[in-house]
């Protein structure tokens, strides 16, 4: 354990290094959930006039589903990454050394969980330019449920780079499920204002439990639920990347 602890520190270092000449990344990725901010803030702003909408204002209730999207967009390309440490053979390098196979999936993860504050950050900072009241709890609450689901996808997008191998197969997974888990959830309308099929699904939708623990603002028992699915959904996660990896060293 200390020795597998050991590895993945070294190896965070190694991407966070990485990131640091490469900062455009975060950027990039940022893109899609400022202009959705910037203008679903602007569109639906009068959303919240229809009676049985509970909020203050739209871009209250809109910035805790942005940062989960834009956690889920970032951590979906994760897999890019090793995609290319494949084809330039640093993979089969680090297959021949004594580096923890579970070390090589955390340390992604912790990576990708710094890029998904940073951007987080910006986007709260963002929308409280544009008026949003936010509190101390409640952004520390987006940033754990973001964090967490952020974590899920960076590991499971990891495990499918190095199963797939492929760029084309990669994005096209990404595609069919990032936009669809996000309009199945209650990240743009109030989920009692959702259709009575998309509620349901809803329900068992991870980006739902995300948004809801990152919306409520307050510590509760439906907090600490959904807070608890998403940390073990991004261990199982974590533990099934980690089998993609033995998966890709039996096939080399």
């Amino acid at each position: 354990m200390r020795l597998g602890l050991r590895h993945t520190r070294a190896l965070t270092v190694r991407q966070l290094l990485a990131l640091w000449r490469q900062p455009w990344f975060v950027a990039i990725t940022l893109i899609q959930p400022m202009i959705w901010l910037l203008l679903f803030g602007a569109l639906f702003k009068k959303v919240v006039e229809i009676p049985g909408f509970h909020g203050g204002s739209y871009i209250d209730f809109l910035t805790p589903g942005i940062v989960v999207m834009s956690a889920l967009f970032s951590a979906g390309w994760h897999g890019m990454a090793w995609i290319n440490a494949i084809d330039r053979g640093i993979m089969d390098r680090f297959l021949v050394s004594p580096v923890s196979r579970f070390a090589l999936i955390a340390s992604g993860v912790a990576q990708q969980v710094v890029v998904i504050l940073i951007q987080s950050l910006i986007i709260v900072a963002v929308a409280a330019a544009l008026g949003a009241h936010l509190t101390a709890l409640g952004v520390t609450l987006m940033l754990l449920a973001a964090s967490l689901l952020g974590g899920a996808v960076c590991a499971l997008s990891d495990g499918l780079a190095l199963v797939a191998r492929q760029e084309e197969t990669l994005i096209g997974v990404v595609q069919f499920v990032v936009l669809p888990a996000t309009f199945l959830s209650s990240g743009l309308m109030a989920a009692n204002l959702l259709p009575g099929w998309i509620h349901g699904i809803s329900r068992f939708n991870p980006v739902d439990w995300a948004v809801v623990a990152a919306r409520t603002g307050t510590w509760s028992a439906t907090v600490g639920i959904r807070v608890g699915l998403l940390a073990a959904l991004a261990l199982a996660c974590a533990v099934v990347a980690t089998r993609a990896v033995r998966v890709y060293q039996r096939s080399v």
